[in-house]
């Protein structure tokens, strides 16, 4: 089925809101580190949930862990453009149990030969965060553009 695009060239197979559009394609803040502490945890009493958490920026709800990084082609981080010409400077990364995806798998214009991607976004506020990446073996992981995450560190 041919669904007609907003925007000439965009990834996404659905239409798309000009005010929808703007909202998941923002420019992003500065990236940075924030303290856990600074979101309330206590000092000495940090459960596994919180440390080393990597949550979303624009909501904190959190994405994944520091533990779940991942090596992908000799490289936790990766820099790409897609066909549009916008670079996005991603972080790989096994499991992201806190987003949701959108639309079906795609093959076309792949950054990592062999897989499929999906738009991943955050679960809480569906901002765009990624892609997940998946092999017809079942391997996956998750490429999370890396200003639209804040480390939390423990």
């Amino acid at each position: 089925m041919n669904r007609p695009l907003v925007q000439a060239g965009c990834f996404w197979p659905y239409p798309l809101s000009q005010n929808r559009f703007l909202y998941l394609f923002r420019p992003d803040p500065k990236p940075e580190k924030v303290d856990v502490d600074s979101f309330g945890a206590p000092q000495g009493n940090k459960s596994p949930a919180t440390a080393n958490a990597i949550v979303c920026r624009q909501c904190l709800h959190v994405i994944t862990s520091s533990a779940e990084r991942k090596v992908i082609d000799g490289a936790h981080s990766h820099t790409f453009a897609n066909p549009e010409g916008i670079v996005f400077e991603i972080a790989c990364y096994r499991d992201a149990w806190g987003c949701g995806y959108v639309g079906p798998a795609s093959p076309e214009f792949t950054w990592f030969v062999g897989y499929v991607w999906r738009i991943a976004v955050c679960a809480s506020c569906h901002v765009h965060l990624g892609w997940r990446f998946s092999a017809p073996d079942g391997h996956f992981f998750h490429g999370l553009i890396a200003s639209r995450l804040i480390v939390k560190d423990a």
